[in-house]
């Protein structure tokens, strides 16, 4: 039997040491991570060997459910793959083991309450966009300046910040 670990964290400014050093405690054998990753991409590397590598009898240590899955059917999904294949799965924040029946009826609850929180999340993500483009915010990267705006700007012969004030574009566009 062996327990192997997955970390994982969103961003590359983001560190893995709290996730790896909870794994570690958990003694698990074989950590293994993927930094700089969404838990909704579909290509973890990290996340495909440890899956490769666990084996019947294994169990499957993560830090938090959110850092293996992002939604409820990812979640129902990953326990009937382990399940299937008589892998254990414990999450240490929430304090989660499913090879009893316990374990698994509150990592379903625990598994739409991550759902939730996530849609919530992109729910205000999204108003806060939509008001912000109401005010006339723009996203994005500017227009860049056309040769003709280029040669008028050296023909008025303006300074760098002055001719990407006038055309409404960044210096670095001018």
């Amino acid at each position: 039997m062996a327990i192997c670990g997955y970390g994982r964290v969103s961003t590359a400014a983001q560190k893995l040491d709290l996730q790896r050093d909870a794994l570690t405690k958990a003694d698990c054998t074989k950590i293994y991570t993927d930094h700089g990753v969404s838990g909704a991409a579909t290509d973890r590397p990290g996340w495909r060997k440890v899956l490769k590598a666990l084996k019947s009898g294994d169990v499957l240590v993560v830090y938090s459910l959110s850092r293996a899955t992002c939604s409820l059917a990812d979640l129902t999904a990953l326990l009937n793959e382990l399940q299937g294949r008589g892998i254990g799965l414990q999450s240490l924040t929430e304090k989660i083991y499913t090879t009893i029946a316990m374990g698994r009826g509150m990592l379903n609850i625990l598994g739409a309450r991550n759902q939730m929180k996530r849609e919530l999340t992109l729910e205000r993500v999204n108003a806060k966009l939509a008001a912000a483009r109401a005010r006339g915010v723009k996203f994005g990267r500017s227009s860049t300046p056309s040769d003709t705006d280029r040669e008028c700007a050296l023909n008025l012969d303006l300074t760098v910040a002055q001719a990407a004030k006038r055309f409404g574009v960044s210096k670095r566009d001018v």
